[in-house]
């Protein structure tokens, strides 16, 4: 059975920040006694909606190697400076957002933030690296980390 859910791409933003679509996919998801976890875009109208249906099966999601807007969402691919390549500025970016709840958006700015599950794009030549190094620097901080789902 599927333990979680986790739209993608267009779909997933514009969940983020509809929500008529939000409140759609949650009508379709949630269904009888299955009910997935699901993972949402932290901060967004789709994590608000979906916690207010059921707390116990979201998970907020951040991102470390993107950028952020000053009202949380995530900076278009199709910007300059969306993606973060830099793995220093992507480890202390997650650090920021688990230790402080904030992350710093494009323009400065600080925005509230709850991270519970990280996303790493795997597509970057650096991935597999990307990825084993930012787990060690979240135990080194001694940052537990466990499943989602039991």
């Amino acid at each position: 059975m599927v333990g979680h859910v986790k739209l993608h791409g267009a779909l997933y933003n514009q969940a983020a920040r509809d929500p008529a679509l939000a409140a759609a996919i949650l009508d379709s998801l949630w269904t009888g006694a299955w009910r997935p976890y699901l993972v949402v875009l932290a901060g967004s109208v789709f994590e608000r909606l979906a916690r207010a249906r059921d707390e116990r099966r979201v998970v907020a999601e951040v991102f470390a190697d993107r950028t952020y807007q000053p009202d949380g969402s995530l900076t278009p691919r199709g910007r300059p400076g969306a993606v973060i390549t830099d793995e220093e500025a992507a480890v202390t970016q997650v650090l920021r957002m688990v230790r402080e709840g904030v992350v710093q958006a494009t323009d400065g700015t600080l925005v509230p933030i709850r991270a519970e599950t990280i996303c790493l794009h795997g597509d970057g030549p650096q991935a597999v690296g990307f990825a084993r190094r930012v787990r060690h620097e979240l135990e080194r901080a001694g940052i537990a980390l466990r499943a989602v789902a039991p």
